[in-house]
């Protein structure tokens, strides 16, 4: 895909609740990324329901259009079209993202973007730019080693352990995930993560076929939904609330993460809803084996 047109443009900044079209400075590099991790959700719907969207790049720009979304591949994928018709200098990274209990990896099941940035002194910067993660970070991050505090969260940029003259994101403790690691190749485009899409939309081992999961990020904090279990994290504080009844279901996927469900029907929104609640009620069940063990 070349690029977007100025119609496409304006109606993808429509979409994350930005007016105007700027140049590409850094003050505007930061307003975009705030409002697409604010206003457009990480989630893994479309996959949890068997009906997943590639990643091809006339798919992921039409999902940001049309009010769906998708994981990192499809907000990445969107977001450095987005940039890049703006005028910014954008790179792919292959990455990997390690969960609790897992060692760091750099396997390609994450895309990663750098931007480039020319500063005031000439000199150029580059920036760590990621608004596939869910719960981190809010803002770009320079790639710099360091602590940067965001919100209630602390990220550190540290040398990363797994790729050679690569970089490493890690999250806060509370947060989802340990951190993730960036290889410095630059890579074209999204076709060599392909493989690793097809296996997270439809393998048998892919850890999103029967997880019905949400996650939005906001200045102070985030909201996570997982099954029927709604966690807010504002500033320190975390509340979980379990959601008992589809109507409750469908305002909070609509309030605190703009989902809609735009493209699915009433019987069909049913039907997802029969299926969050089974499999919520499979995960209270085992927790519930494994407490009077």
């Amino acid at each position: 895909m070349n690029g977007l047109t100025s119609e496409e443009i304006k109606r993808y900044l429509n979409r994350i609740g930005i007016a105007d079209i700027q140049a590409p400075t850094q003050s505007y590099l930061f307003e975009l990324h705030k409002a697409h991790v604010k206003h457009i959700s990480w989630q893994t719907i479309d996959i949890f329901a068997g009906r997943p969207a590639s990643i091809d790049d006339k798919q992921i720009i039409e999902l940001m259009l049309a009010g769906r979304s998708g994981y990192c591949f499809h907000l990445n994928g969107a977001f450095s079209i987005l940039l890049r018709s703006l005028g910014y200098k954008v790179n792919f990274h292959r990455a990997g993202v390690q969960p609790v209990g897992t060692e760091p990896r750099v396997n390609g099941f994450h895309l990663g973007l750098t931007v480039t940035l020319t500063n005031e002194s000439q000199i150029e910067e580059i920036w760590i730019v990621d608004v596939g993660l869910g719960d981190m970070p809010y803002e770009p991050l320079p790639l710099l080693a360091g602590v940067y505090q965001q919100g209630p969260f602390i990220y550190k940029v540290v040398e990363s352990g797994v790729a050679p003259k690569g970089w490493r994101l890690e999250h806060d403790p509370v947060g989802s995930v340990v951190g993730v690691d960036y290889a410095p190749a630059i890579i074209k485009d999204l076709e060599p993560f392909k493989p690793n899409h097809e296996h997270y939309s439809r393998s048998a081992d892919s850890p999103w076929l029967n997880l019905f999961i949400l996650k939005q990020r906001h200045e102070t904090g985030g909201n996570e939904i997982r099954g029927c279990i709604w966690t807010k994290r504002e500033e320190n504080e975390t509340v979980k609330i379990e959601i008992t009844n589809k109507s409750q279901w469908l305002d909070v996927l609509a309030d605190q993460f703009g989902e809609k469900l735009v493209n699915y029907t009433k019987p069909e929104r049913d039907e997802l809803w029969r299926k969050v609640l089974l499999k919520h009620e499979e995960w209270k069940l085992s927790k519930a084996l494994q407490t009077t063990e």
